[in-house]
């Protein structure tokens, strides 16, 4: 596997006043930098060195987001009240309740 694939992501930290490499797949690692290339190089040297680490323990390596396969499916547990709420909506707007749920979600 190769850590190219994982999904990294560069911010900027006004705590630290630097800029933040972060890995979505290693949430506990992070790298600090002046600019922002710096801090995404130095994420990507850290999570190779920590996969090569957790092959040679025999430890299992998460796999890249980016590789999963996902069904477009999942459960998600409301309150009655919310669901009742989020029902009559639907109705009121003549869509399933699926429908609505899924343009909420993605706004």
């Amino acid at each position: 596997m190769s850590v190219d694939h994982y999904t990294y992501r560069v911010t900027w930290s006004p705590e630290d006043g630097e800029h933040v490499g972060l890995c979505a797949e290693f949430p506990s690692l992070s790298w600090l930098a002046d600019k922002p290339e710096a801090a995404l190089k130095g994420i990507r040297q850290v999570v190779s060195e920590v996969v090569t680490d957790m092959q040679s323990t025999g430890e299992t390596i998460p796999a890249p987001l980016a590789e999963k396969h996902y069904s477009g499916e999942f459960r998600v547990r409301i309150p009655p009240e919310v669901h009742r709420a989020l029902a009559m909506q639907a109705a009121e707007q003549g869509v399933s309740l699926n429908r609505l749920a899924s343009a909420k979600l993605a706004a």
